[in-house]
């Protein structure tokens, strides 16, 4: 099901790093950068989260609530949160349904060997709920540049 401009969200409650339950649809009336993302305290994962995280105050300012998903459990999720100093909630998606339901849990491939798991993947989501963009195959690196020049448009 690919996502394009101007879908609704669909909407999921997951649990954060302290077990507080966190529904998408509690978010409405700010926007969300909704992001997918494989492994916590991995390398890629860990530049993608500490870029947003030394962005956090852009993202403040545009008044845009930060949300990181993974497979990963609760207790993982509060280690790599503590580890970094992340200031943003980490929602633990551990049977990977709403991986599922956003498309983003695909076939993989490494060294030869073929597994199933997240595609880093963003989605922009505006105050009303709808996708507003869209970022596939993300580069960790560059990727909260991208979504702040995304977010002056």
């Amino acid at each position: 099901m690919p996502i394009a401009n101007q879908i609704s969200a669909p909407d999921f409650e997951l649990a954060d790093e302290a077990g507080k339950l966190h529904r998408l649809s509690d978010y409405r009336g700010k926007p969300v950068l909704l992001y997918f993302y494989p492994k916590d305290d991995t390398s890629g994962c860990t530049t993608e989260a500490c870029n947003f995280r030394d962005d956090y105050s852009a993202y403040e300012e545009a008044g845009v609530t930060i949300l990181g998903v993974s497979p990963d459990d609760t207790d993982s999720h509060a280690k790599f949160k503590q580890k970094y100093a992340l200031p943003f909630s980490l929602l633990a998606d551990v049977d990977h349904k709403v991986c599922e339901l956003y498309d983003v849990w695909k076939l993989k491939k490494m060294y030869g060997r073929e597994y199933f798991g997240v595609e880093r993947t963003t989605f922009l989501i505006n105050a009303e709920g709808m996708i507003v963009k869209v970022f596939e195959k993300v580069k960790p690196a560059d990727h909260s540049k991208e979504v702040l020049e995304a977010l002056k448009m």
